[in-house]
């Protein structure tokens, strides 16, 4: 009998392990699968990132070309308005002297120089060096009195002296945008900006009266709302 129940007992025992060898069996099984899977997902995941890198670099390449292209458009429209603007001086030119009121001030006799001498006065603003830039934009002036690209050239000269803070100068070539081409866009830029100049000047009633001129001038505009921030914020 007890020989008998020692061999009930290993059989039970054999029982137990081979369940546990089952259960060890099937939860191999299940960390093989999920490897796989694991792995399986790790490589999708790659090839999705490489497709999206494949992705990211032909944007990039459209992205390229559409600047080069904008920046082709803009050069053709530049060179388009410098022969508009010399054919219109050629036609002036052919009027009788005394006829023209401009007569003695000087007519641009190449006027692809002249847009060539802004685009290197500019070039230097775009590069941040305000002094140079300054200077570049005075002298164009000076050698181009009457060019089509006056307004820009004093916004950009006054923006050259602000950003040195240099306020006097910066004041006085806004000025003469506002004064000279009230209806350019860049006008509510410099009014907002001769107002800053003012306050570092300590011209608190300047600038006030600055703001509340721009307000009323350009009622409903993003300048017009900054304005009135802050003219609210004067002290």
């Amino acid at each position: 009998m007890a020989g008998l129940f020692a061999d009930d007992d290993a059989r039970k025992q054999v029982k137990q392990l081979e369940a546990r060898i089952v259960k060890l069996e099937q939860a191999l099984a299940s960390t093989e699968q999920e490897k796989e899977q694991y792995i399986r997902s790790t490589l999708d995941l790659q090839m999705q990132m490489e497709a999206l890198n494949t992705e990211l670099r032909k944007l990039r390449g459209q992205n390229e070309e559409l600047i080069h292209s904008l920046q082709d458009a803009e050069k053709r429209q530049k060179d388009f308005y410098v022969d508009l603007d010399s054919r219109l001086r050629r036609f002036e030119g052919n009027e009788p002297a005394a006829s023209r009121p401009d007569s003695g001030k000087g007519v641009v006799a190449d006027p692809a120089g002249e847009n060539r001498t802004f685009e290197a006065a500019y070039s230097l603003y775009k590069a941040e060096k305000y002094q140079n830039a300054a200077a570049a934009f005075r002298d164009f002036l000076q050698s181009y009195p009457q060019s089509v690209h006056e307004a820009n050239v004093l916004y950009w000269t006054g923006n050259s002296f602000f950003l040195l803070k240099e306020c006097k100068s910066s004041i006085g070539s806004y000025q003469t945008l506002i004064e000279k081409h009230p209806d350019h866009p860049r006008v509510q830029e410099a009014m907002l900006n001769v107002a800053e100049c003012q306050l570092s000047l300590k011209s608190k009633s300047a600038a006030q009266k600055t703001l509340k001129q721009l307000i009323s001038q350009f009622p409903g505009s993003d300048a017009s709302e900054k304005a009135k921030k802050r003219l609210a914020a004067i002290k």
